[in-house]
């Protein structure tokens, strides 16, 4: 579906038909990350070794992520059932995703809960790797740079909810509720997805292996995006996974979560400001600059967190900023920008046929990035036994080296021509 009048025939409704559900996928894991876990771990883990077994937790979740998402993604796009190839992947994955909820809620020590957390990856990208293939499914190419922003603006109301609901409930006490409210929002979305997405069914299912299935030939650009993704990823999982504890142990806040959920909607607010606008300007400037001042916007920001007081250093409307939000609304900034010009790029560096499998090979960059902030944990922990808070200047100053060097990969990617002048 390409052309002109593709552009016109693809209707503004069905943005939503295919963003809702990463509405509900962006508040289930923008809770648990930041909110939910670095809560529950202190409670079943000595405080001198929170940062590492977080670490560890978020770092084994995410490896199974990896290994989950793709796989998943390239059985879709082989997958010949009249409901469709995505749809009954996103079904099941979201029914399993509420029994592990469950689990979490209930989980008594850490092994509990880290068994719960891993079945919750499992479930969850067993449905977002088909899910993910709707943009290049759907989507027009001229239009990929829309749809991407749409995919942002829908996860970042994802965040928004995170601060105002997650972050609320957890700083009172109640976790049970927050994940209920988490798998009802699922149930909900997944509900929305599948009775409106127009998922067509394959013909016959492809006599090829499975292993043939998965994606062959990787270009030398989509590894380097790859390569980049990755990095500036790492920069702001670093900043996201481990700033709860930064408040608590560093700004010494009274009731961290709720601070923490009072950056994540900053970060929030700004990435709506310019999540949709960048991924129409992608569409005509192009995806790898955007890419680029993405990344030197993250940089900025994570380098001035450790530096942050939690003064109040500006006053707007009746609102008071501190200085910690501020530079979180640069790495919100930088993160609206960066999620919709990349999303794009990455769709216009695939082949529409292996879209699924593509993407879930993306989700090696996604996940990888995770994996190795978890790393972040134990950075902590060793550095603050030699010197109380020394520890996340260390971890700040990482990610600034991880946002600089995600730009340089930026270099080895050649953008694609003439997919970004229906816009």
């Amino acid at each position: 579906m390409t052309g002109r009048r593709s552009l016109r025939t693809f209707r503004p409704i069905e943005y939503v038909s295919i963003s809702v559900y990463w509405f509900a996928l962006s508040y289930l894991w923008n809770s648990v990350h930041p909110i939910i876990l670095p809560t529950l771990v202190p409670l079943m883990a000595p405080p001198a070794l929170k940062g590492s077994a977080l670490g560890v937790l978020t770092s084994l979740g995410l490896l199974v992520a990896v290994v989950v998402q793709p796989l998943s993604g390239a059985v879709s796009d082989r997958t010949s059932s009249r409901w469709g190839r995505r749809k009954p992947f996103i079904l099941a994955g979201t029914l399993f995703d509420l029994l592990f909820l469950l689990g979490l809620a209930l989980a008594g020590n850490y092994w509990i809960l880290l068994a719960a957390y891993l079945a919750l990856q499992i479930s969850s990208n067993t449905a977002q790797g088909p899910y993910q293939a709707l943009i290049p499914d759907l989507v027009p190419e001229g239009r990929r740079g829309a749809a991407s922003g749409a995919k942002q603006l829908a996860e970042i109301l994802g965040v928004v909810v995170t601060a105002l609901v997650t972050a609320h409930l957890v700083g009172r006490g109640q976790i049970p509720l927050a994940l209920t409210a988490m798998g009802a929002l699922l149930l909900a979305t997944m509900l929305v997805t599948i009775l409106s997405a127009r998922d067509q069914p394959r013909a016959t299912a492809p006599r090829t292996s499975i292993a043939l299935a998965w994606p062959q030939g990787l270009s030398s650009s989509y590894l380097w995006l790859l390569a980049s993704r990755l990095l500036i990823l790492l920069g702001m999982n670093m900043v996201r996974n481990f700033a709860l504890y930064f408040m608590a142990d560093v700004l010494n806040m009274p009731n961290a979560a709720l601070a923490t959920g009072n950056l994540l909607a900053v970060i929030a607010i700004c990435v709506l400001i310019v999540a949709y606008p960048a991924g129409h300007i992608s569409d005509r400037l192009g995806r790898k600059r955007m890419n680029f001042f993405s990344a030197l916007l993250g940089a900025m920001g994570a380098f001035l967190l450790p530096f942050s007081s939690g003064r109040v250093v500006l006053s707007l409307l009746g609102l008071e900023f501190t200085d910690v939000l501020i530079y979180g609304g640069l790495i919100g900034l930088s993160a609206g920008v960066f999620l919709s010009s990349n999303w794009a790029l990455a769709t216009d560096l695939i082949p529409r046929e292996q879209a699924a499998g593509y993407l879930g090979i993306t989700n090696l960059a996604t996940a990888g990035a995770g994996v190795l902030a978890g790393l972040g944990g134990p950075l902590i922990d060793i550095f603050n036994a030699r010197q109380p808070g020394s520890g996340y200047l260390v971890l700040f100053l990482s990610a600034t080296a991880a946002y600089l060097l995600g730009a340089l990969a930026l270099a080895g990617v050649r953008e694609p021509r003439g997919v970004t002048q229906y816009a």
